[in-house]
């Protein structure tokens, strides 16, 4: 845990009481400040009374005495419109913030120079936040990884010399940290998402740019409109900015030929190479890779090293996640593709003879975007509210049913992969929903894919 000393006697009020809430709720009690809790759902107020906190309806607060408002991240700052705690922290004039916020202040505070990686992006951040804290846990660093991905960031071990933090930030988590100074600072890609919480597109690219924008160190995938936009007005901030590319050659930054990624400056240098590399499989992986090269490079790493790292990372839960074999088929578990957008990483990992499971709470959009890939799909099995629109998305194009669940979802994909006159056919869960129509997070879809997997006749979990 990370003790929150910067607010030590002052009086916080904290709305929100997730893991992430709790876990501040819990750093700023021992680092001596009196916090008060609340939230929208009687169970969780009574979680955290039985945890010992201070629970009050903060509209029933004198907030003329409160410091900050801590506001988990799932919570409106600002659209559709702000939740009713910000507005009464708004109108008290008291400062709304976040953990990782509390966290920037500890570091502060505490050892200002030691290593902060932080990565953002609309796709890709999980695996590659994964995959910098392995390669430098491989060679033998003192490292903390959380945030937006598994644990809360005051949950981890505090700043100190020498320990590196690997954060991943969604935008909501850089909204509430208006003194986000990481000294190095990721932005993968940018297409729309979370729209309904920011807005407009370009609000949203504005929130991502900040992560980046004040960076010691900022690494930038420069693929798209919006994050070369921001990687040109970086430029002339006089901060160092190493861009990623897959599409062209840089002048100078890390370019991905193929399967292997040089340091281009005039000529190419080459650093690592993803071949035969399962977890990383596919374009959108090898610019995860990319930039955590550039970050290990960054932090001192050498190519060597560097190398061993990537060749032994077993790959991110829910992502690409490689569960087993079903006779001739290969099960992959991809809950964590949201969108259409995370779903095409998906899709371009294989060439042909996929089965593909998808559905759910359907987001803007929809899978228009991913008729190009639908000469891949061999058959595709529709689950979840958004079964009747992909349905006629699908009409004419590629073989379909509506299964309604997972479960039957997945027994009908076995069954017809089994007798595909595919060398490898793939099983592919990759939904380009959210998850919450069946299941109340992307996780719990992954697990029961994975649980309903292992129960097919003939299954064999991977190595």
């Amino acid at each position: 845990m990370t003790p929150a000393e910067t607010f030590r006697g002052k009086r916080v009020a904290l709305f929100g009481l997730g893991g992430s809430g709790m876990a501040t709720a819990a750093s700023l009690k021992a680092g001596g400040a009196e916090v008060i809790v609340w939230d929208d759902a009687e169970k969780a107020i009574a979680k955290a009374k039985d945890a010992g906190f201070e629970a009050i309806d903060l509209r029933q607060l004198d907030w003329s005495g409160v410091a900050a408002l801590v506001l988990a991240p799932g919570v409106p700052l600002t659209h559709p419109e702000p939740h009713w705690s910000v507005k009464l922290a708004q109108k008290a004039g008291v400062e709304i913030i976040g953990d990782i916020e509390i966290f920037a202040r500890e570091r502060q505070r505490l050892a200002p120079d030691a290593p902060f990686v932080a990565i953002t992006g609309t796709n890709g951040k999980s695996t590659t936040t994964a995959l910098i804290a392995h390669i430098l846990k491989q060679a033998g660093k003192d490292v903390q990884m959380g945030g937006n991905i598994g644990t809360p960031i005051l949950a981890l071990d505090p700043p100190a010399a020498g320990r590196i933090h690997v954060i991943e930030m969604s935008s909501y988590q850089i909204d509430l940290t208006p003194l986000l100074q990481p000294s190095i600072g990721i932005l993968l890609n940018l297409s729309p998402d979370h729209i309904d919480r920011h807005g407009t597109m370009e609000n949203y690219a504005g929130v991502k740019a900040r992560l980046v924008k004040f960076a010691d160190r900022a690494i930038i995938g420069v693929d798209d409109d919006f994050c070369e936009a921001i990687a040109v007005r970086g430029d002339h901030s006089g901060k160092p900015i190493v861009r990623v590319s897959l599409k062209e050659t840089l002048g100078a930054g890390i370019h991905v030929r193929g399967r292997e990624i040089f340091a281009w400056r005039g000529h190419g240098r080459k650093l690592a190479d993803l071949s035969g590399i399962g977890s990383l499989r596919g374009d959108h992986n090898a610019q995860n890779a990319a930039a955590a090269v550039a970050a290990c490079m960054s932090l001192g790493l050498d190519e060597a090293t560097i190398q061993k790292g990537l060749s032994s990372f077993p790959g991110l839960a829910h992502r690409m996640e490689q569960v087993g074999r079903v006779g001739k088929a290969i099960l992959v578990n991809d809950s964590k593709a949201t969108n259409a957008d995370s779903t095409e990483k998906a899709l371009l990992s294989f060439e042909k003879g996929i089965f593909w499971i998808l559905g759910g709470k359907p987001k803007e959009g929809g899978i228009s975007a991913l008729e190009p890939y639908f000469p891949r799909i061999a058959k595709a099995y529709l689950i979840g509210e958004a079964a009747p629109a992909f349905a006629l998305t699908l009409a004419g194009k590629v073989p379909h049913v509506q299964s309604g669940t997972l479960q039957k979802a997945l027994e009908s994909a076995a069954s017809d992969a089994a007798n595909a006159d595919f060398d490898e056919p793939v099983i592919l869960l990759s939904p380009s929903c959210a998850s919450f129509d069946q299941f109340p997070n992307f996780e719990v879809r992954g697990d029961t894919f994975r649980e309903l997997a292992s129960g097919l006749k003939g299954f064999k979990p991977a190595s």
